[in-house]
């Protein structure tokens, strides 16, 4: 059985309530409730009692208006539930939360232009080489080049004239988020999970919107691993689990496997360490401190990772420093990524993580 945790985070709530932006806050309370639309719509009534949402705000011509827009729907037993356009709302309001939050000056979109093949035009151009595009042509630049190669009123266009637009070297993606669901991901009074869907709806929404040839899969891991379905993000909980990292990691890998990009990458997000393994289909747990049993294990399928060609980056929402030296032995054994962020800063990390990786070839 799945328990459920709910934790509202007041700072969050402060400042989508400054504006009183009704749907925004809608949307993060669904997620904080596993896409539970009623219970969501239950807080935001508690939330206008406590103050929180001017008296004057009909609220329930806000949820009416919802079911009109359809983004809610009466289910077979009477409730209320997310549509699909719904869900495509959430996916677009989490990619312009966290995208809003990417500083120019910061760890953002910061695009690497390498030359070469691409789909990306650059306003640079170089001289025109036997089968390159012609579409990449630039047009102006060619006829001025002819013109000061030519005499009198004639005008000589020749192949040494004619230059063409460099390209952004672009490469697709094959990525698998794999989000740990075990029960520390809402321990202590600080809800990870939430932040973990919304950079996971945002990356779906990044992907579908501009990289349309680009794969994503989402994997979670408590107990064992599992594949869910990309429109199952707005539900993802948190439960009574122990965290098998290693089988994450072996589900990843096989699932890149059967895919033709030539990138092929794991968003390891995850707060705990390693407390499980599966051997012969039975689990193995031990949860008080680091079991070498099952750290190398883990070590092992990363090491797999790394002669696959598959890049691990871990997005690790903990500082002890027993787990932090795991995590960085194991990126030395992929020759992966780390970073040490914290939920409010998860989505940053990620998005630019994943932008760049796009724009330089894995080796």
């Amino acid at each position: 059985m799945r328990h459920r945790f709910h934790y509202l985070d007041p700072e969050l709530l402060k400042a989508l309530l400054a504006g009183e932006e009704l749907q925004r806050v809608f949307n993060q309370l669904t997620l904080a409730a596993g896409g539970d639309v009623e219970q969501a719509m239950e807080w935001m009534r508690q939330l206008q009692e406590e103050g929180y949402i001017d008296e004057s705000v009909d609220l329930e011509a806000f949820f009416a208006q919802l079911e009109e827009n359809r983004q809610v729907a009466r289910n077979s037993e009477g409730g209320l539930s997310l549509t699909s356009g719904g869900e495509r709302r959430i996916r677009k309001s989490a990619f312009e939360q966290v995208f809003s939050g990417l500083s120019r000056g910061g760890p953002g979109y910061h695009p690497v232009r390498a030359v070469g093949e691409g789909q990306e035009g650059l306003p640079e151009t170089r001289p025109y080489r036997f089968g390159d595009d012609v579409h990449g042509l630039d047009a102006a630049r060619s006829l001025q080049n002819a013109l000061r190669r030519s005499s009198g009123l004639s005008l000589h266009l020749t192949e040494d004239d004619l230059e063409v637009h460099e390209t952004e070297h672009q490469t697709s993606c094959a990525t698998i988020v794999a989000i740990d669901i075990s029960h520390s991901m809402v321990l202590y009074g600080e809800d990870r999970i939430t932040p973990a869907k919304t950079v996971a709806l945002a990356l779906t929404e990044l992907i579908t919107s501009k990289y349309p040839k680009d794969h994503l899969g989402v994997i979670l891991f408590g107990d064992r691993a599992e594949q869910i379905k990309l429109t199952d993000l707005p539900y993802i909980e948190a439960g009574p689990f122990h965290t098998n990292t290693a089988e994450a990691l072996e589900m990843s890998r096989a699932l890149l496997a059967r895919q033709r990009q030539p990138n092929k990458q794991i968003f390891l997000i995850t707060d705990g360490k390693p407390s499980a393994i599966t051997q012969g289909g039975q689990i193995y747990k031990n949860p008080f401190g680091l079991d070498m049993r099952i750290v190398n294990r883990t070590l092992e399928e990363a090491d797999t990772c790394r002669r696959r060609k598959v890049v691990i980056t871990t997005f690790m929402i903990a500082t002890d420093p027993l787990l932090t030296e795991f995590v960085e032995k194991m990126t030395r054994i992929n020759r992966g990524r780390a970073y040490f962020a914290s939920p409010y800063n998860l989505g940053e990390f990620i998005l630019s993580d994943y932008i760049r990786n796009r724009r330089e070839r894995v080796r």
